[in-house]
């Protein structure tokens, strides 16, 4: 191919696509202040935050003393240690309970929170409306609302865990079934099948396996959760940790890390084949 040839084709694309060959287009303009804007942003996080370097260094040298202090791990047999269990125990029993009672509150409410499963247009925003509230306070905002009303243990970090997964829920089990296949639904219509039916048989089975493999998701991540929750006093493991960490029993404190981490490691693993199950059963 000659040269000519070349430089008439670059010129033919230049012509089809101008926009994309301009040195200085409305959109690049656009792109080049948000970006400076957000590098203006960050400077001025930097500076109110106080991060200086030395400082950053000063830490990791304290957290270097903080883990030798915490080595090796002190499991405390005997009292402390069934303590322990009974504590991790208790934690995935708030997860479980708050994730699979929020996913069962939440199923019908993103049924009227999608576009082609709502009653009407006002139900619609009044449930995404709802949605936006309670995933918008966190966790612990919850934690603490719930402490003052049902008092401190593991009812008050199961309500916490709900209120917010009913919001996150809502969110995405709607978006699923917003972005389900429109052909079925079209197919039981038109063979007689009222707008039940539609949803019944055309919609539930396309999201069902998309909504197993979310709670699945959100148990794991609310395992963690829970942890941290209970530091406030709504039960589980957290409280341990808080109280560990108040006394400086390091070596202990790393034990119950540990013990965590080998729980999430074990319900995450277990999480990942029943997601695999469900989503491909064959």
């Amino acid at each position: 191919m000659t040269s000519l040839n070349l430089k008439a084709q670059d010129a033919s694309v230049r012509d089809q696509f101008p926009q994309y060959f301009a040195t200085f287009s409305i959109a690049r303009i656009k792109t080049a202040l948000v970006l400076l804007a957000l590098l203006i942003l960050l400077v001025i996080g930097i500076e109110q935050l106080e991060l200086k370097w030395d400082r950053i260094f000063t830490g990791f040298l304290r957290l270097g003393d903080i883990v030798v202090l915490m080595l090796p791990p002190d499991p405390g047999w005997g009292t402390l240690f069934n303590s322990y269990l009974a504590a991790m125990l208790e934690t995935i029993s708030i997860a479980f309970v708050g994730t699979f009672v929020a996913a069962i509150i939440a199923i019908p409410l993103s049924l009227l929170a999608a576009r082609n499963t709502t009653l009407n247009r006002l139900m619609q925003f009044l449930a995404r409306r709802t949605f936006d509230t309670l995933r918008g306070v966190d966790i612990l905002i919850w934690a603490l609302i719930w402490i003052n009303v049902v008092g401190l243990g593991p009812f008050a970090g199961a309500l916490a865990i709900i209120c917010v997964d009913v919001g996150s829920f809502g969110k995405l089990f709607s978006e699923a079934l917003e972005a389900v296949d429109k052909n079925p639904t079209e197919g039981i219509q038109s063979s007689g099948g009222n707008r039940l039916q539609q949803i019944q048989f055309g919609v539930i089975p396309q999201v069902l396996p998309v909504f197993f493999s979310q709670i699945l998701y959100f148990f794991e991540s609310n395992t963690r959760s829970a942890t941290i929750i209970g530091i406030v006093g709504a039960g589980g493991v957290g409280f341990i940790l808080s109280e560990q960490i108040r006394s400086l029993e390091f070596q202990q404190l790393s034990f119950v890390i540990l013990l965590i981490l080998i729980t999430v490691s074990l319900i995450d693993l277990l999480s990942a084949r029943l997601r695999h199950a469900l989503i491909q059963p064959h």
